[in-house]
């Protein structure tokens, strides 16, 4: 029978004894009283079951905390593609979270505050967006690209019981991407009437001019975004497409504003409206580098429709996305640009530098090169040369679930056999991070720690 002055099960502490406590009262303020408290729970129960003494409710508690009061954790992309939608593709630049933070309370957002009246929404993101692309009469802005697309549809070839308004595509262009995603699905759920056009591998102008009929609203290209057709092909170019009397909705995808040397097939907005685009349609998280959004550029009877439509309200972007739009737009150049524009040789040397680190440290690291990916739907088939430290294949799992506090999660990728860590996904300022993240991977999966 057990002794119950000396069964520890029967002290266990207050739960506002230990809420009380300086250290878990101040975890509470940051992170909030209900957190915290299923935390102080958990280490009781820890108590009641014989797996600790009652003394320590209060560091098991404060062990158990998550970083953020969100669920989802800051992680280290190792994987060599620069934008993982699994990973939240683009970074934002320490200018759009700075911006970020500072809309997060109460904001002019839709106030003068020298007038002391109403104000456009997000007037200094468009004003942003409009100085970047000089070729654009009107901008607006959607919460992503899919409803830049649907939005456009709506606007301009909704179909009215009567009279059924069709929008031609080619047949190459009718798009799968992440997630089971169709683009001829979305456009069809606005009510538009999809006319295909040509082949998977080969449309020509004149399949377009031969679908054009009294019910055609508009003509939509799209980017594939994330594979290459090869061989015995052919697409129109939009400066031909718009030779057919039609509006011209571009979907370029990856939401490069400009041309970029690096890219020279990638569609670009401003090309495309000097050709003679009425819409592009582009996101704003891929290689523009700022916050999940969509954008539209185009003429501005176009654009204004657009706004104008009830659609519009549903897809209205939050403060938050226009502040951290117009600090990526304004601001230094985001780290997505820094990641693809970055020299491989000085990738090289910053990967045999950490390897040589973990070698040094009894680690099985070796520096290799490797090929990168712009990824997010951009750029497809373009290599990035690239570097990495290559480990052994177990440390893909341990480095994902650090045992450790205050470690960040790294997700690097497994190629013949080895764990990779590709460095031009790892911005130089967080090397001592990677190189603490591996050092306690391997402590953790040491059997006699």
């Amino acid at each position: 029978m057990v002794d119950a002055r000396r069964d520890t099960r029967r002290r266990v502490p207050r739960t506002n004894e230990v809420l009380a406590e300086p250290r878990v009262a101040a975890a509470a303020a940051r992170l909030g009283r209900p957190i915290v408290k299923a935390a102080v729970a958990r280490g009781q129960q820890a108590v009641r079951e014989g797996r600790a003494e009652p003394d320590a409710v209060a560091d098991l508690a404060l062990a158990s905390l998550p970083p953020f009061a969100s669920s989802l954790r800051p992680v280290v992309n190792a994987t060599g593609v620069l934008l993982h939608t699994n990973l939240g593709r683009a970074s934002l630049s320490a200018a759009a979270v700075d911006a970020v933070t500072a809309a997060s309370s109460t904001t002019d957002i839709e106030f003068d505050l020298t007038t002391g009246v109403r104000a456009r929404r997000g007037r200094g993101a468009l004003a942003a967006l409009a100085e970047a692309v000089p070729d654009a009469e009107a901008v607006h802005v959607v919460n992503n690209g899919a409803a830049a697309v649907a939005l456009a549809a709506s606007a301009l070839a909704a179909t009215p019981p009567s009279e059924p308004r069709e929008v031609i595509v080619s047949r190459g262009e009718m798009v799968e991407i992440g997630d089971g995603f169709r683009l001829p699905d979305l456009v069809a759920s606005t009510g538009a009437v999809l006319r295909e056009v040509g082949t998977t591998n080969r449309t020509a102008l004149r399949d377009y001019a031969d679908a054009v009929g009294p019910c055609t609203a508009m003509v939509l290209k799209v980017h594939p975004s994330n594979f290459v057709v090869e061989g015995f092909t052919s697409t129109v170019p939009v400066a031909e497409l718009t030779t057919l009397g039609l509006p011209v909705v571009v979907d370029i995808g990856s939401g490069l504003l400009t041309a970029h040397p690096l890219l020279p097939s990638e569609p670009d907005v401003a090309s495309a409206l000097r050709a003679g685009a009425a819409l592009v349609t582009a996101s704003g998280d891929k290689l523009l580098g700022g916050p999940q959004a969509g954008l539209l550029l185009g003429r501005a009877d176009v654009v204004l429709r657009i706004r104008r439509h009830p659609m519009a309200r549903a897809v209205r972007v939050d403060k938050l996305t226009l502040a951290a739009l117009e600090a990526t737009l304004r601001g230094h150049r985001p780290p997505v640009l820094a990641a693809l524009e970055a020299a491989p040789d000085k990738i090289w040397t910053r990967a045999e530098r950490l390897a040589g680190n973990l070698v040094t440290a009894g680690l099985d690291a070796e520096a290799v090169a490797s090929n990168a990916a712009v990824g997010g739907g951009g750029a497809p088939g373009v290599v990035l040369p690239s570097a990495a430290v290559a480990l052994p294949t177990a440390f893909a799992e341990t480095l994902r679930t650090p045992a450790a506090a205050g470690v960040p999660p790294v997700v690097g990728r497994v190629e013949r056999g080895r764990c990779l860590l590709d460095l031009r996904t790892v911005p130089p300022e967080r090397d001592d991070d990677l190189l603490t993240a591996v050092l306690a991977a391997a402590h953790a999966s040491r059997p006699d720690r």
